[in-house]
């Protein structure tokens, strides 16, 4: 079938997906943007997970998965109607060195769909070599791909920019990584997956026309509003400054380290992208590092900020022939990046009041918080449960203070802490009962913590999936008390201490 008539829209009804009109704008690029390859079939696949809420940005039945014709699909083995299976080149920064030609080395865009949710790019990840595999076999494995599941749907539910995750599909195959595994197909979602490292790429090999093509593409797809700007190239730097500030702040807000915030990692659109390392924290260390790959700590928690920054200078380099000629498109890129510190410090201080149950803003408010989270640090306090706990406290009564007390080594220096905070809720009339409710609305009770995620992988090794299943439906309720999985909130056993998650999937 000609390359033209394979990225046109086709539209079809399959069962068990219901009506399905498959695209694929990004074909339309041209062949310098990717290479057209189907996935390589997976021996005797499986279904692992589904969600029936991510199926419904697709106008699809929550009885999808039923079908072995979807387990099939979305293994690689039976190619969509209308798709237009491709993998993508980018280049990027790893680690903060530059990396050179990278790209999809595992995952593939089938195409596209509109749906009740809008227009959603379809991608399977570990569908077999591309040309950009590197020294990889382009598979993914059981253990990341569950990973990538949960923690996508569980960011969305927390009501943080995310792709999303359709579905797990595994098998028996073998798959080498410190050890023999076994491999898995994790299908997400997303509006786009350009990244940071698309433009870095033609960028970098002076490929200006296709910069501006993809720029364009962008723009018209996701940003249309900067094509009335006076530079609409510059407008998009400003767009995706603001994006990416905004995403960084709900990570910090909900106590989410990425662990490998390489600019091929980020996502044009401010989503959070590439499940790899990631990790919730359980006791706060402003210095933790979830990512047991870096050495040096280049993207621990608190540092998160200031590499998103570091990133858009990236992006801004990048972007630098379309704004014009010499010094004078160099001043416009510094015009607009420290719009992302502003708009960060907006964001994170409106999310830490949030958290606090503040309505107001006060010129000591980062004090106020600053001291709450040296005091975590010290005595490496649960990050989420403090939250969560902290919504109970009454004002009048100190005394019923001791949950919160017996968190910290240094009672004393909670205990003082609690007296300003106290002054600062009176200050604002605050009433027990209604700040209550507005904390337990942006502090989570459920998160996905390590070890949670690690008993479904062990399960789901034994072909029990039934408990990726339950963190599943917990996850999407993260704010609710949900009394009858009340273990999920626990605080991690002593075990969970010693798992490590890498750069291996």
């Amino acid at each position: 079938m000609p390359a033209t008539d394979r990225s046109a829209a086709v539209s079809a009804s399959l069962k068990p997906y219901g009506p399905l009109s498959l695209s694929n704008r990004f074909a339309a690029l041209g062949p310098d943007f990717y290479t057209r390859l189907a996935p390589q079939a997976l021996p005797a696949p499986y279904l692992v997970g589904f969600s029936a809420d991510a199926a419904r940005l697709l106008g699809w039945s929550p009885e999808a998965a039923r079908d072995p014709e979807f387990v099939t699909t979305f293994a690689g083995n039976t190619p969509l109607p209308g798709g237009d299976p491709l993998a993508s080149v980018y280049s990027g920064h790893q680690f903060g060195v530059w990396a050179g030609q990278l790209g999809d080395g595992r995952a593939l865009l089938l195409g596209e769909s509109d749906g009740p949710g809008g227009r959603w790019e379809i991608q399977i990840k570990g569908g077999g070599l591309t040309p950009y595999s590197r020294r990889g076999d382009g598979r993914a494995v059981l253990r990341s791909s569950i990973r990538e599941f949960l923690g996508s749907e569980a960011m969305f539910h927390l009501g943080v920019p995310t792709t999303r995750a359709l579905c797990v599909i595994g098998s028996d195959a073998p798959v080498r990584r410190e050890t023999i595994e076994t491999a898995a197909v994790v299908t997400r979602l997303s509006p786009s997956f350009v990244r940071f490292g698309h433009f870095e790429h033609f960028w970098a090999g002076d490929q200006y026309g296709a910069l501006r093509q993809l720029a364009d593409f962008t723009i018209d797809h996701h940003y249309p509003h900067c094509r009335d700007e006076a530079n609409p190239y510059l407008a998009l730097l400003s767009a995706v400054c603001d994006a990416t500030a905004e995403l960084v702040a709900h990570w910090q807000a909900v106590g989410f380290c990425h662990g490998v915030m390489n600019t091929d990692n980020m996502s044009i659109l401010g989503l959070t992208i590439d499940y790899g390392p990631f990790g919730f924290l359980d006791g706060f260390n402003a210095h933790h590092i979830c990512n047991h790959s870096d050495a040096q700590g280049r993207y621990a928690y608190q540092a998160q900020p200031n590499v998103a920054y570091w990133n858009l200078f990236c992006l801004a380099q990048a972007l630098l022939p379309l704004f014009g000629e010499g010094e004078a498109a160099i001043e416009q890129a510094q015009s607009v990046l420290p719009a992302f510190k502003t708009r960060f410090a907006e964001e994170i201080d409106l999310r830490m009041r949030a958290k606090l149950g503040l309505r107001e803003s006060h010129a000591d408010d980062e004090a106020l918080i600053n001291r709450l989270f040296k005091l975590m640090h010290e005595g490496r306090v649960d990050f989420t449960h403090l939250f969560r706990t902290l919504a109970g406290l009454e004002l009048e009564n100190p005394a019923a203070d001791t949950p919160l007390r017996d968190m910290f080594i240094d009672r004393a220096g909670f205990d003082a802490w609690a007296v300003d905070y106290r002054a600062r809720l009176r200050h604002e009339a605050s009433t027990d009962a209604k700040r209550a409710v507005a904390m337990r609305l942006v502090n989570p009770k459920y998160i996905l913590r390590n070890h949670l995620a690690e008993i479904a992988i062990r399960r789901a090794r034994e072909k029990d999936f039934s408990e990726v299943d339950t963190l599943l439906k917990v996850l999407s309720h993260p704010y609710d008390e949900q009394p009858e999985f009340e273990r999920y909130a626990e605080l991690p056993p002593d075990w969970a201490g010693q798992l490590e998650v890498s750069c291996s999937s």
